[in-house]
């Protein structure tokens, strides 16, 4: 995804994990390329969770013509993007020359490190069903200036708890790892819960979380969690005992609390107004970035940059 509509300054972000009880952020409505999304990270309050930095939720949808989502070849610096679909189809294509179909239950990882550039559209044959997330996850210093690299996981392990189905997108839950590179101590998973239940889920400590309900009914600390709202839980605990509903979906992301101060502007994560700028000046110049040559249009330019006068 891209950032269409950014704050003309790069914001500065450091992890703040510190929350006595739970925190609720609604996610704000935002247009990226004519799809509507629901965008709960960043918000004002909330920049990060773990090394977690971006949450775009779309959908569901369903469409007869077009393509909803065609998304532009944009560029990225200092994170990845991690695409995860619940229905739907998504064509993923970047200057490294990958060309790959994702559908529901397989997971598009692109790690932009020193720089890529992507677009994300509905294939010409599709179900004509949309809905998913992507996620950016910050880059930590010593890995944000990698290769940039693309890779496509069609199976992800799976574990159960109680009566609800795991998927463990990055990372890793109780012992169970994700085949996905991630470059901080992290976990991103999605719950299913077809009837129901209690559940008690361990997870550590030392993390901080947040919960992205996708639909159905969550009970935590007497508090019913509502679709499109992030539900930010702090660190310190060892354990969540949630009740859900028959058909419940939500999402679980957390990681050690980010320890390094970090700019983010438009579709860039750096850590100098001096990084974004020179990395906004190489997309406008067509250096850097590459082409996204299978992809049959123009790209997105990039908007006007504000740089704030060192204090």
């Amino acid at each position: 995804m891209s950032n269409l509509i950014p704050d003309p300054s790069a914001l500065q972000i450091q992890s703040n994990p510190e929350s006595a009880t739970i925190e609720s952020y609604v996610s704000r409505e935002a247009d990226i390329g004519g799809l509507s999304v629901h965008r709960a990270l960043p918000n004002r309050k909330r920049r990060l969770v773990g090394p977690w930095c971006f949450l775009d939720h779309y959908g569901p949808l369903t469409f007869e013509t077009g393509k909803p989502m065609d998304v532009a070849p944009h560029p990225h610096i200092g994170l990845q993007t991690v695409t995860w679909l619940f229905s739907g189809e998504a064509l993923h294509k970047d200057s490294m020359e990958n060309e790959q179909l994702i559908v529901p239950g397989q997971l598009n990882l692109m790690t932009a490190g020193k720089g890529i550039s992507h677009s994300e559209e509905t294939p010409g044959r599709n179900s004509s069903k949309l809905h998913g997330v992507q996620f950016w996850v910050a880059l930590p210093d010593a890995y944000r200036n990698t290769e940039p690299s693309f890779h496509h996981h069609s199976k992800l392990p799976e574990i159960n708890f109680g009566s609800a189905r795991v998927v463990v997108l990055i990372g890793a839950l109780a012992e169970t790892l994700s085949p996905a590179t991630s470059y901080s101590e992290m976990i991103g998973a999605e719950f299913n819960a077809n009837q129901k239940d209690d559940l008690d889920l361990p997870i550590k400590s030392n993390f901080e979380h947040a919960i992205f309900p996708i639909e159905g009914s969550i009970l935590l600390d007497k508090q019913i969690l509502q679709p499109d709202v992030l539900y930010y839980l702090g660190s310190g605990r060892d354990s969540l005992s949630i009740s859900v509903s028959a058909k419940t979906k939500f999402l679980l992301v957390g990681g050690a609390p980010f320890g390094e101060k970090i700019l983010m502007w438009w579709n860039f994560v750096a850590h100098t107004s001096e990084e974004i700028s020179r990395a906004r000046t190489e997309w406008e110049e067509g250096n850097r970035f590459g082409t996204v040559r299978r992809y049959a249009g123009n790209r997105i330019p990039a908007p006007p940059l504000s740089v704030r006068p060192k204090s």
